[in-house]
């Protein structure tokens, strides 16, 4: 590989369309530990049992089952607003509105009092961010040709784990900081949920200043009868996949339904196994912010360059071991015990693994979508990918209470061994 030719990979991040990408990944990812990770070490604050954190951690359900309303998502035009922004970006600043009004109601509600109503806030907020991702996902595709899909990818998610790692180490700072002020543990987190509300019209703001992608899913026809509409825009986009890869399609779903199966489970008990470590949430928030942000930085970029040169399947195969690995570091970190240098070195690790992976596992579902039927086909796949891991990890509580810690993290880097092979599977038959 000559300079050149790495010069020339790298320049595609400097484009428009990859750095409107940085944006839209922040968006995309600043829900989701809201709902999920901040908010479990928040409920264990507030006194909540692990049981009952990992059943509530079944609200991430929502994102597995948004190929339902896809169709809806890809066909649709809005009214009034697609006529001023086009069906693309009148979805999206739709459900960005959502999301900042969601987190705006959680900030105002305090789950020790009122758990029920925390979580139809999460649920709320989760159904609109599931949303934003549909026509994110779309519009990321339709932005690019396949052969920079990778790039795209990468900067979406430096985006996205930025905002993750704000949604985590920043609100637990936020959260910390109005402590020292004299604020009581509920109020400091109605400022920390304050803010990430506020930062979530960054991602309106980008929708505002972007141009709406050409796209080739073409609006729903009046003419049409209902039968024919459900025909050609909800059956036709999952039938459109089985034709194109016929008997590799099974081994293709059974790839994406298991891929982050390793991470997604163990994501739920992070937080609240750091408190029952006694790491502080200002420890927890500033080893994120420092270590986390370089990691995943340099694992997205790393992944995006590392897939364009080497191929998606070769990266997706080394992301696969490394979502193993890492998970075990956390066995050594709960011997290990409140030693924030471990807990650097293992937060460090999980970051640069969980970027190269994400980068091509996004340009993998991004080309296996066909441009006819973008957001439809996309939300089967990223939704898949979620419900198994989701549901399993509404159990994590229960195993956690049966197994301790250091059992759990072991479990979820067995059960990520079969993905590595899945992997080779399903390079075996691309080629």
């Amino acid at each position: 590989m000559t300079a050149k030719g790495w010069r020339e990979s790298l320049a595609v991040y400097a484009e428009p369309a990859a750095l409107r990408m940085f944006f839209f990944g922040f968006s995309s990812g600043l829900p989701l530990l809201l709902i999920l990770g901040t908010l479990s070490f928040w409920l264990r604050e507030s006194g909540v049992d692990l049981k009952t954190i990992g059943f509530l951690s079944w609200v991430g359900l929502v994102y597995g089952f948004k190929w339902a309303w896809s169709p809806l998502v890809d066909r649709f035009t809005l009214p009034v607003l697609g006529r001023l922004l086009g069906r693309r970006r009148s979805w999206l600043a739709l459900s960005q509105a959502g999301v900042a009004s969601g987190l705006l109601v959680m900030a105002s509600t305090d789950p020790a009092q009122n758990l029920t109503m925390m979580t139809v806030a999460a649920l709320c907020t989760a159904w609109c961010s599931a949303t934003q991702d549909i026509a994110l996902d779309a519009y990321r595709i339709e932005s690019a040709a396949e052969e920079k899909q990778a790039a795209l990818a990468a900067t979406y998610q430096t985006g996205y784990r930025i905002a993750m790692i704000w949604a985590g180490a920043g609100a637990l700072a936020i959260a910390a900081w109005a402590e020292t002020q004299g604020a009581d543990m509920r109020e400091a987190w109605r400022w920390s949920y304050g803010a990430m509300a506020a930062s979530a019209l960054l991602g309106l703001t980008a929708t505002l200043l972007s141009p709406e992608p050409e796209s080739r899913a073409k609006a729903v026809s009046p003419r049409l009868s209902w039968s024919e509409k459900v025909a050609r825009y909800v059956v036709e986009p999952f039938s459109d996949f089985f034709r194109r890869y016929g008997k590799a399609s099974f081994v293709i779903l059974a790839l994406i339904a298991t891929y982050r199966i390793s991470d997604v489970v163990m994501g739920i008990m992070a937080n609240p196994f750091y408190q029952d470590m006694g790491f502080t949430k200002a420890e927890v928030a500033a080893v994120s912010k420092v270590f986390g942000v370089v990691m995943t930085l340099v694992g997205a970029f790393v992944g995006g360059v590392v897939a364009m040169r080497f191929g998606t399947m070769r990266t997706l195969a080394l992301g696969a071991i490394l979502a193993c690995g890492t998970n075990l570091l956390f066995v050594l970190l709960s011997h290990a015990g409140h030693d924030v240098v471990v807990l650097a070195a293992v937060v460090s690790a999980d970051n640069l693994a969980g970027g190269l992976s994400s980068s091509a596992f996004l340009a993998y579902l991004s080309g296996l979508t066909s441009r006819e039927h973008t957001a439809t086909q996309y939300a089967l796949f990223s939704s898949l990918m979620l419900i198994l891991p989701k549901f399993l990890a509404g159990f994590s509580g229960v195993f956690v209470e049966w197994a301790g810690y250091a059992g759990f993290f072991t479990m979820t880097a067995a059960i990520g061994v079969p993905v590595f092979f899945l992997t080779l599977w399903a390079a075996a038959l691309r080629r």
